[in-house]
């Protein structure tokens, strides 16, 4: 196996960059969704997992440029993303006020609802959200949903079916010909080398309404969360039984990771 993709995302649940390589922290990638929106009114954070609201952010796109981070609009402005009068441009185009944030609070939250509402009664209808503390499985500030990384592998990506960009995974794992989908299922509580990191697998991913959005050029996709209810609904300790896709990562050693690197059990792992 094999890193044939990274990916990082500056901006929560805006769409990000590929890289050639980058280092893996016990926080996870340098920027990787460092910063979000937060709802002036609510002080929930921003997500596109609740489409009625936030769909419009995977429209928007962030870059790491040295140290600070640009947001390009589809409205066809690029600011950095802290300078001032971008929380009233970002709150104009998605139309409700918000702010950038820099550091998740304590106890920080989202609304998610229920992909299969989000199907059944489309990206406008009124549903049901349950509320989820983010960041519970990583040390640090930064807004990720769960671990510090997220990986899927290219087996799980034909199975399904749909484009890579649509699972927003940090790396993508070229898998042998002939491994099954879904793989990552049985790689829960296993440690891997990756370039000169190592990463023990905590729990496959769940998936919420996001794959199945536009994303940038791309359409709508509903197979893309549809075919995991069908084929693979697994019990993530803590979460309940869902449709999944890839796994979450924590960062045991940390270090550089490239395009290229191969992905092999580490010492004492155990198993193939």
């Amino acid at each position: 196996m094999q890193i044939t993709t990274v990916w990082r995302y500056p901006v929560k649940s805006m769409l990000g960059e590929r890289l050639d390589d980058v280092r893996l922290t016990e926080a996870g990638l340098a920027h990787d969704r460092a910063l979000a929106l937060v709802d002036r009114t609510t002080g929930l954070v921003a997500t596109a997992k609740h489409p009625r609201l936030w769909r419009t952010l995977l429209a928007h796109s962030a870059a790491v440029d040295g140290e600070r981070v640009l947001i390009t609009s589809p409205a066809g402005w690029t600011r950095e993303a802290t300078a001032p009068g971008v929380d009233e441009l970002l709150s104009d185009g998605l139309g409700r006020a918000v702010r950038v944030a820099s550091e998740r609070p304590d106890g920080a939250t989202v609304e998610r609802p229920a992909p299969e509402d989000v199907l059944d009664q489309g990206v406008d209808a009124v549903v049901a959200a349950a509320t989820l503390q983010i960041g519970q499985g990583t040390p640090g500030t930064t807004f990720v949903d769960y671990a510090p990384v997220h990986l899927i592998t290219s087996a799980t990506l034909a199975a399904i079916g749909a484009e890579q960009v649509r699972y927003r995974p940090n790396l993508v794992v070229e898998t042998p010909p002939g491994t099954p989908g879904f793989v990552e299922n049985s790689w829960v509580g296993r440690e891997f080398v990756v370039g000169e990191a190592v990463l023990r697998i905590a729990l496959p991913t769940p998936r919420c309404a996001v794959p199945t959005l536009e994303h940038g050029p791309l359409p709508r996709a509903p197979h893309a969360v549809r075919t995991l209810m069908a084929d693979n609904r697994v019990d993530v300790p803590g979460f309940g039984v869902l449709p999944c896709a890839g796994c979450y990562a924590e960062v045991v050693r940390p270090g550089v990771v490239r395009v290229g690197d191969e992905v092999v059990p580490a010492a004492g792992d155990g198993r193939d």
